[in-house]
């Protein structure tokens, strides 16, 4: 709880200057596999994804030409994912987001679909509002590329909640803050860690030269 009052104290204090980017660690986990860092870094203009190491594979999204940028310095290769079109909800999509107080400056959440729960954890509504909009920005241009995987799994493996979480309601939990713990209908997790402002640095955002640029199918 102590951090978490910490957090929402810092983070109230408003965006980063122009001259600094927010620094957020969380730590991953996906079902049968280890604990993994993710690190997020967000300037006005940019939001990269990476694992905490500077010269490492990177997600790199263009928040102002609203594009995802996948750099893979193993194939040398950078894939980019551009908004596609996503199919209208059906009549009978009505998803369920429940809240409520948590501790102090935080709320819990509950996203449920026909009786399925699809995601629970909790945010902190006043915490980092520009971080939590970039990482709506990101799901919202890979939303088409989501439901292009999703239409092509088998029908047994095609679950809803994947609809509610990567293609239809992919700013419902962030439009209610910054997840400092999330859990999945999968089973996947995340937990913040911390948060930091530092200087600028935009070498971090920047596709290695030489690099070339592959369009991903959308």
């Amino acid at each position: 709880m102590l951090r978490w009052m910490m957090l929402v104290s810092v983070f109230g204090m408003g965006s980063a200057q122009a001259a600094e980017m927010i620094e957020l660690r969380y730590l991953d986990q996906d079902p049968g596999t280890a604990i993994y860092p993710t690190r997020i870094l967000v300037t006005p203009h940019f939001m990269r994804m990476d694992s905490g190491d500077d010269k490492g594979d990177f997600f790199l999204l263009d928040r102002r030409q609203r594009k995802m940028i996948n750099v893979m310095s193993e194939s040398k290769m950078a894939m980019v994912f551009k908004p596609g079109k996503v199919p209208a909800k059906p009549a009978d999509w009505k998803p369920k987001l429940d809240t409520r107080a948590a501790a102090q400056g935080t709320t819990a959440f509950t996203l449920s679909v026909n009786g399925v729960v699809c995601s629970e954890g909790i945010v902190a509504p006043k915490a980092a509002p520009d971080a939590a909009r970039a990482m709506s920005e990101m799901k919202a241009v890979l939303a088409s590329m989501q439901y292009r995987v999703w239409q092509e799994s088998v029908p047994s493996i095609q679950n809803d909640c994947d609809l509610a979480n990567h293609v239809w309601e992919t700013d419902m939990i962030l439009k209610l803050g910054l997840p400092l713990e999330e859990r999945d209908y999968t089973g996947r997790t995340r937990k913040f860690e911390a948060e930091s402002r530092k200087p600028l640095n935009p070498k971090l955002f920047r596709i290695p030269a030489g690099m070339p640029l592959v369009d991903a199918p959308s």
